[in-house]
């Protein structure tokens, strides 16, 4: 099984902490392989938030056990991690242990040297701090998180949500990601960015777009463009773009290249259909033009994504690393 181990620590953040085990720590036998999943104390008499104590079973050297490991928040974003973690951290990476933050557990990452030279992401409140003290990070403002290189940094609390969900897409595929969403009742991925959370004037409805937007998600195998998408809204182009990217948080091109992505993720999972249907089901005008795309993004060919995730065959999260592996 991957195993997931997840810090706690004195002050933990409660709410992060609760994201990290209903999504990986929760029994699932509706699927035919899931997680395993401990929590390491990083002290000996952890206090979380709300007044709990939290009993951890896992130490520090079970970190190098881990083939990911989960960063709940950090306690003080200006307060240094004890070394004796940055150490772990630092050889569990080198080994090929997949990190994720979620919120200001990225200071924890980052204080380990962690993501110099990579993109990354926190909460929008810690975005200025985090860039001013660790210059060598491309911090990404406006997203939900970021996946760089075996290294996942969500923004706000919740964003851990759909980083986790992103997660797990990665290890079993859409449909499971699709099916731990629904029981979470949440949308498999949530439209836009941290521009809708951060505070504004202008007033975001958001009901014109919303309802355009579906309309898209059932037309993709059309060649919609910004003009198409402007007229059914009714708005000039320059307005449409604008209204757009306020209420979304994206570009009308970059929502729908996504969209295009996740249909065609879909159909290979659960079809048989070749390669060139489903490239013109999602919209995309050559076969050639759809395997660029999804490699790009993806990081992997449409027909190893089928292979890996179609329902013919048995899912599972990758192969546990070995030890040394890079």
């Amino acid at each position: 099984m991957h195993c997931i181990k997840t810090l706690a620590y004195n002050g933990l953040c409660t709410f992060e902490f609760g994201i990290a085990t209903e999504l990986f720590a929760l029994p699932r036998p509706e699927f035919p392989a899931w997680y395993s999943f401990q929590t390491i104390a990083l002290e000996p008499d952890i206090r979380a938030m709300g007044g709990l104590r939290i009993e951890a079973e896992g130490a520090l050297s079970d970190l190098q056990e881990a083939d990911t490991v989960i960063l709940p928040g950090w306690r003080n974003p200006a307060e240094r991690p004890p070394q004796a973690l940055l150490d772990a951290l630092q050889k569990a990476h080198n080994n090929g242990t997949r990190l994720f933050s979620i919120c200001s557990g990225v200071f924890i990452l980052a204080a380990a040297g962690l993501l110099n030279g990579k993109r990354a992401t926190t909460h929008w409140r810690y975005t200025d701090a985090l860039q001013r003290r660790y210059p060598e990070i491309l911090v990404q403002p406006g997203v939900l998180y970021v996946d760089d290189e075996n290294i996942l940094t969500s923004a706000g609390s919740a964003a851990g949500i759909d980083a986790g969900l992103h997660l797990i897409r990665q290890d079993f595929g859409n449909a499971i990601a699709n099916a731990v969403a629904r029981r979470l009742v949440l949308p498999p991925h949530r439209d836009g960015g941290q521009a809708q959370f951060i505070p504004s004037a202008q007033p975001r409805t958001g009901q014109p777009m919303a309802a355009l937007m579906q309309w898209a998600r059932q037309n993709l195998s059309r060649p919609l463009s910004v003009k198409a998408l402007a007229e059914k809204a009714g708005m000039s182009e320059r307005s449409f773009q604008r209204r757009f990217r306020a209420e979304v948080g994206a570009a009308p091109m970059a929502w729908l290249q996504r969209e295009r992505l996740f249909h065609a993720q879909s159909l290979l999972e659960t079809t048989k259909a070749p390669l060139a249907e489903i490239a013109r089901l999602s919209g995309y005008d050559s076969l050639d033009t759809f395997r660029i795309a999804f490699k790009r993004t993806l990081e992997t060919s449409p027909a190893a994504y089928r292979a890996r995730f179609n329902k013919a065959r048995p899912a599972g999260p990758p192969k546990p690393r070995t030890a040394g592996a890079g």
